[in-house]
């Protein structure tokens, strides 16, 4: 169907002494007097062309002939050219046709390669412009012979015809500073936004799209990224050398290209050591400014902040490429497996993982899920959405699997859910998501909302580190390195808080000087709620119920000379934190301290046990270090309770401190402490300069 416009467009000239073909439709003609044909360019009244019209040459002729389609609302394109006979004629004819002309030709289907199911914008067009060389006393010039303005098509307005191939144009400048910002790992978005900023135009409205940014940013990652990969190895090298205890893994492609890489710093493996039980495998990100798929390891400390394992980056998403990232990351952290992770839904990764972590319990991360609500039920519920994503977060939250699927089912009928696709995904997956299903595996209480949130802020600040390929090992670095410093005056605020009391029970005063804030707190809650639960000894156990109920319950076990306690309700495998029902046991029981192995080390105050203090062995010089600074902690904690202590406190640590000053220490040590501070101060000097470029020179002039 034609437009309005386009009806009112029909134009059909023809000049009659020049009727060679186009293999276009038949048209009428019309001639006009040689006597009254004049060159375009020098007048400004040939709005339209006419047969005769006159130029100096073919690409004059384009031009004009472009602009009039540009106005009008379509493109054009040379379609083909004709001699006379004889030799040495040369050039004799051009044709210039609407980009729609024509017919896409039959492809012939090749098995081997993958075909692009790209739709065609040609639509069998007939409108043309002809062109003749004419030589006139000497002087040869272009007239128009033929001209059919009929399009069997909709023209497109002024704010739609810019978008067409052949108005979109980049200059070298652009070119540069798009490769430019490429470098800095910025988005096409952000991209395109400061582009617009830099020339003072409406969004949508530069001389190009999207769309040819991300091919010039893909065709330059082609020729540019063999290059970053080679610098990539040998900054790794380099580490390697500087710090033994730095590793990684890569391999290479059938033309000695760098297909995979993976590392691991030597904090990263020591705290994988004590906190490397649950772990979160996020391979949902990608480098951007080599469209390359990053897979971060992270997990959570004693005071329940994210903690950094690893970094992968993979060329492509498949078996072999996940296999192979799980078996680095075993090999960094010396073939110990954790007992769960946490990762998105991926087919590949999930049989990668049952292949190569066998022992270890694979679940999917609740906040990667929730993330794909908005697309998949917001249409669907419509005003009901946060009210279903509320019922939905209280059966996620239950504690039975038969009151999960009983409210599943009662969800399903309420929100008129029973055909949709996503919700009969979710409930076959539900062994894999659901609270309900996961409380008998440890997860460090990773599956929390809270947590959460902390753990994806924690991997955006490797995202927002990226610079230069090569410079990505040392932004990561940089980022572990401020993130442990957070952590530690984190550490420091929780322990220099007054811990408040709130039963009284010997078990919580014991637990308190025991347990980091983090964790005592997380315990302190059961104790509480403990208080409000009556105990019914049975012939295998007690009966542990709500003092308001007078059915159901929890089965709790207890084996007082072995110090084995056990719940139904699965809390302490879960979180490494008693349930209130075992502690209602304990405290029926004259149990006035809570059994050792109810205490995780990985939720205690110190770290190390003292025999590993013992061994002298440089591995353990970190974790030596991290125990000073825990019991630097406590000091401080006990230190500001009175002004007495805080003297004294002050007195004794500058005593020590300058006995300390007055010890040696080798060259090695110098070295490596110089390094580390180098590798601080480069990354953060790198980091400073991509924000300056991201937010300075977008708005330079």
């Amino acid at each position: 169907m034609m437009s309005e416009d386009a009806g009112q467009m029909l134009v059909i000239y023809d000049d009659p002494s020049d009727q060679r073909s186009l293999s276009l439709d038949e048209t009428s003609s019309t001639e006009e007097s040689p006597e009254e044909t004049r060159l375009s360019l020098e007048t400004t009244n040939d709005a339209i062309p006419y047969i005769g019209q006159r130029f100096a040459t073919h690409d004059a002729a384009y031009e004009f002939y472009s602009e009039y389609a540009k106005r009008c609302g379509f493109s054009i394109r040379r379609h083909r050219t004709e001699g006379k006979d004889g030799v040495g004629k040369g050039l004799t004819r051009r044709y210039f046709v609407c980009h729609r002309a024509g017919n896409t030709p039959v492809k012939t289907l090749n098995d081997s390669k993958p075909q692009r199911n790209r739709k065609s914008s040609r639509c069998g067009c007939q409108a043309y412009l002809r062109i003749s060389k004419v030589t006139d006393l000497g002087a040869a010039e272009w007239r128009i012979t033929g001209f059919v303005n009929h399009h069997n098509h909709e023209l497109l307005e002024p704010n739609q015809v810019r978008f067409l191939p052949a108005y979109r144009t980049m200059s070298d400048a652009d070119k540069n500073r798009i490769l430019m910002f490429a470098k800095t790992g910025i988005s096409v978005q952000q991209m395109m936004r400061l582009m617009e900023l830099e020339k003072c135009v409406e969004p949508g409205y530069l001389p190009f799209t999207e769309k040819d940014v991300r091919n010039l940013v893909q065709s330059f990652r082609k020729s540019y990224q063999e290059d970053e990969n080679i610098d990539l190895l040998r900054m790794c090298r380099n580490n390697k050398e500087k710090d033994p205890y730095f590793k990684f893994e890569y391999t290479l492609d059938s033309n000695n290209r760098l297909e995979n890489i993976a590392w691991s710093y030597a904090s990263s493996i020591r705290s994988y050591d004590i906190y490397g039980d649950a772990v979160v495998f996020d391979t949902t990100h990608r480098l951007t400014a080599f469209d390359m798929p990053l897979g971060i390891w992270v997990g959570v400390n004693n005071y329940g902040m994210p903690c950094f394992f690893g970094c992968v980056l993979l060329r492509e998403e498949n078996l072999r490429s996940f296999s192979w990232a799980l078996k680095a990351f075993l090999g960094f952290m010396n073939g110990k497996a954790p007992q769960t992770i946490l990762t998105d839904q991926n087919m590949c990764l999930k049989e990668a993982i049952a292949i190569e972590l066998p022992t270890t319990k694979h679940a999917l991360c609740i906040w990667m899920i929730v993330a794909k609500f908005p697309s998949w039920f917001n249409a669907v519920l419509g005003e009901r959405y946060n009210e279903w994503k509320a019922a939905f977060y209280r059966l996620y939250n239950l504690e039975s699997i038969e009151d999960f699927v009983l409210g599943w089912r009662d969800m399903v009928n309420s929100f008129g859910l029973h055909t949709n696709r996503h919700i009969a995904n979710l409930f076959a997956l539900r062994s894999q998501w659901a609270l309900p299903c996961l409380r008998s595996h440890f997860f460090a209480g990773m599956t929390t909302t809270d947590h959460s949130k902390a753990i994806n802020s924690f991997i955006q600040r490797f995202l927002n580190a990226q610079t230069r390929l090569a410079h990505f090992v040392e932004q990561v670095a940089v980022a572990v390195d401020f993130k442990d410093q957070a952590a530690e005056q984190q550490t420091m605020q929780q322990n220099l808080q007054n811990i408040c009391l709130k039963t009284g029970a010997p078990m919580e005063s014991h637990a308190a000087s025991i347990l980091t804030p983090f964790a005592f707190s997380k315990l302190q809650e059961q104790l509480v709620l403990a208080a409000h639960y009556a105990s019914f000894q049975m012939d295998d156990g007690f009966l542990i119920r709500h003092h308001t109920k007078l059915e159901g319950g929890r089965k709790v076990y207890w084996v007082p000379q072995e110090g084995i306690i056990s719940c139904s309700c699965h809390q302490f495998e879960f979180s490494g934190i008693l349930c209130r029902h075992a502690l209602r046991v304990l405290s029926t029981g004259n149990c006035f301290q809570i059994p050792d192995r109810y205490l995780p080390l990985r939720w205690r105050r110190i770290n190390t046990s003292p025999t590993k203090l013992l061994q002298g062995s440089s591995s353990d010089h970190a974790e030596r270090i991290q125990l000073l600074q825990s019991k630097v902690s406590t000091l401080v904690a006990e230190s500001a309770k009175s002004k007495e202590r805080l003297d004294m406190a002050m007195e004794q640590v500058s005593i020590l401190l300058s006995h300390v000053r007055e010890l040696p220490v080798t060259s090695q040590e110098r070295q490596d402490e110089k390094f580390r501070l180098k590798r601080r101060e480069g990354g953060i000097r790198l980091r400073l300069e991509m924000q300056e470029l991201m937010n300075g020179s977008a708005f330079a002039n």
